[in-house]
């Protein structure tokens, strides 16, 4: 038996497409039969596998199952629920990888698969093997057997293990997400007084969109921090991977200041610590670590590049502007929003006991959002190459570090190509509007020089 996977559901760091159009149980079958030979091959024996609440969940789960078994492998359910209580899963049981089923903080016709094998990201040219293996049917072959593990009050224990944080009075909207059980849980633990949008989990996400990043997608925490006088407010994604915060002013602390406040208390514990940040975070960030006394790197963006880096430096923390917090100090490298949170609200705590004022030293500079358009996937990296050549024969200050990343008086700037998209990302900050009107400008110069502009935004 052979399968071919739509080229466009294997990414770089999942495995993601539409329901019923890129993606259905089939694929979920293959998925199962190359993820489980790349475990037989490497001595492995059993898989955790986890699910999030979306329509389709089920049933792809059901094939992924299957498809896992039948190359042998052991299969451990650990239910439905977020991304991070199956990496806690993974980490923890006898399991030599995992596997969560979940669109991430995709629209509700989405769903796809993020892996792990023997505690590392299953990713890149590990994920490209799953499509090969599956053109040429070039599966092992056996009869794996299907438990069960309840692991959400173990996950919630070790969430509050020596958690030392005090008293806040906290909004937090789940958004429908995958988290909502695990939070449920969570704020019942937790001293103060905390309410919950949105804790069912539900895949249609009837009440709005579960990505933290885009700040309307924050209004009904913003009304709820208003009209009941918080301190600040938390939301997670679709799988509770990323975390937004607001303050209690409703102002949103992005994940690079969200990062900026949890290095500090860090860095007091390990002294001189290399803090990772992706190419898309601030300058304020960067500065701020190095004046903590921390070792600030610079890093591609996506989940998995930054893991492997962080194992490279020993970073005990690393961060993206997408809300992607990973806690290498007191946990286990692994991006959790759920943990994210009970480490900003103990170093709110340590850092005075407010959000708001925390949110007023920080640098004021004026940045875009992050800019996603549209351009055909053969030239997407070819016009970023084509970029940094006419940068550098100028005598522009570049790093190439991940795409274009020019220092100019006025700040900086980013233009980089999606990994998992036909989409350019660019990105600006500076001291001042006119400051960034001039960065803005030369980013559309060298799109202009390469025959583009830069088109409508584009979701994630």
């Amino acid at each position: 038996m052979t399968h071919r996977f739509d080229p466009t559901s294997l990414r770089e760091y999942d495995i993601r497409g539409i329901v019923g159009k890129t993606l259905g149980p089939a694929d979920a079958y293959a998925i199962g039969r190359g993820f489980a030979t790349h475990v037989r091959r490497a001595g492995g024996t059993r898989v955790a596998v986890g699910w999030d609440g979306r329509v389709s969940s089920e049933s792809l789960r059901d094939e992924l199952v299957r498809g896992l078994t039948g190359s042998g492998v052991d299969v451990v359910r650990t239910g439905l629920g977020p991304t991070p209580m199956l990496y806690f899963a993974e980490a923890t049981l006898e399991v030599d990888g995992g596997i969560q089923i979940t669109g991430s903080h995709n629209p509700a016709d989405y769903n796809g698969f993020k892996m792990v094998l023997q505690h590392k990201p299953f990713f890149a040219d590990q994920i490209q093997s799953i499509g090969r293996m599956a053109a040429e049917g070039e599966w092992e072959e056996g009869a794996g057997t299907v438990t069960d593990a309840d692991v959400e009050d173990l996950y919630v224990d070790r969430l509050l293990q020596d958690f030392a944080g005090p008293a806040f009075r906290i909004g937090w909207d789940n958004g429908n997400g995958a988290g909502g059980r695990i939070l449920e849980k969570l704020v019942k633990r937790l001293p103060g007084e905390h309410l919950v949008l949105y804790a069912e989990i539900d895949g249609r996400f009837p009440n709005h969109h579960p990505d933290p990043t885009e700040e309307k997608n924050l209004a009904d925490l913003k009304a709820l921090v208003a009209e009941k006088g918080l301190d600040f407010g938390i939301a997670f994604d679709g799988d509770a991977d990323r975390i937004g915060a607001i303050d209690g002013r409703g102002r949103v602390v992005w994940g690079d200041q969200i990062l900026s406040i949890l290095a500090e208390p860090v860095l007091e514990e390990v002294p001189g610590g290399t803090i990772i940040a992706d190419v898309k975070a601030s300058q304020a960030l960067f500065d701020r670590i190095a004046e903590l006394g921390g070792t600030p790197c610079m890093w591609k963006t996506g989940h998995s590049l930054i893991k492997v880096k962080m194992a490279e430096t020993d970073s005990p923390l690393a961060g993206e502007m997408s809300g992607h917090i990973f806690f290498k100090h007191r946990w286990y490298g692994f991006d959790d929003a759920l943990y994210s949170a009970v480490r900003l609200i103990e170093a709110i705590g340590r850092l005075g006991g407010s959000l708001t004022a925390l949110k007023d030293r920080m640098p004021v500079l004026v940045n875009t959002p992050e800019m996603r358009f549209q351009v055909d996937e053969s030239r997407k990296f070819k016009v970023v190459e084509e970029v940094l050549d006419r940068l550098e024969a100028a005598g522009a200050k570049v790093n190439r570090t991940d795409g274009a990343r020019v220092d100019t008086p006025d700040g900086w700037w980013l233009l980089r190509a999606s990994n998992t998209q036909d989409v350019l990302v660019a990105r600006a900050e500076a001291k001042d509007q006119a400051g960034l009107d001039r960065l803005l400008a030369q980013i559309d110069e060298q799109l202009a020089l390469s025959g583009l502009e830069r088109g409508e935004q584009v979701a994630h």
